[in-house]
C-alpha cells in the first residue's frame, strides 16, 4: 500500500469519528401503546381544563397527556431522549404548564408539541397519537 492511499485511509477514519462524536447513540425503546382514558373518570379531572396534564402509566417510563384546546389532546413519553435508558431521567412538567423538562439533564421541551427548548438532548420529545371521541374517551397509541 502507498503513502498516498495509507494518507487517505487514516483520514477518512478519523474524519468519520470526529463526525460521530457527541451524537446520541440511545433511543427510546418503542413499546406497544393502546390505552383508552375515560375523561368522565375523577382520576382524569385536570384533562377537563384546557392547559390540564396528567400523568399516566404505559409507554416505556411512562406519559404526559396534556389538552391543547376543546378537541385536541398530545401525549408525550416521559422518557428524556438524551438518556432514555437511566432509570432517573423522566420529563415533568414546569409549574407553569408551559414546558416539560428533565431535572437531571436539563433538558426542556415545548409542551404543546414535543420540540426542544434548551439541554444536551438532541431530539423532540417522544410523541404518542391521540383521537378524541369528542365525548369521554381519549385513546392514547403509538404513531
Amino acid at each position: 500500500m502507498n503513502l498516498k492511499k495509507i494518507f487517505l485511509l487514516t483520514s477518512f477514519f478519523a474524519f468519520s469519528t470526529l463526525t460521530n462524536c457527541g451524537k446520541e447513540d440511545e433511543i427510546i425503546p418503542d413499546v406497544p401503546v393502546n390505552i383508552q382514558l375515560d375523561l368522565n373518570n375523577t382520576v382524569y379531572n385536570a384533562l377537563n381544563a384546557i392547559g390540564g396534564y396528567v400523568y399516566i402509566t404505559g409507554g416505556y417510563k411512562g406519559i404526559i397527556v396534556y389538552r391543547l384546546s376543546y378537541d385536541e389532546f398530545v401525549a408525550f413519553e416521559r422518557a428524556c431522549p438524551y438518556h432514555p435508558q437511566t432509570d432517573c431521567e423522566r420529563l415533568v412538567v414546569d409549574s407553569s404548564g408551559l414546558f416539560m423538562y428533565d431535572p437531571v439533564c436539563g433538558s426542556s421541551f415545548i409542551i404543546t408539541d414535543g420540540s426542544k427548548i434548551n439541554g444536551p438532548a438532541k431530539r423532540p420529545a417522544k410523541k404518542y397519537s391521540c383521537l378524541y371521541d369528542g365525548y369521554y374517551y381519549l385513546y392514547i397509541r403509538n404513531p
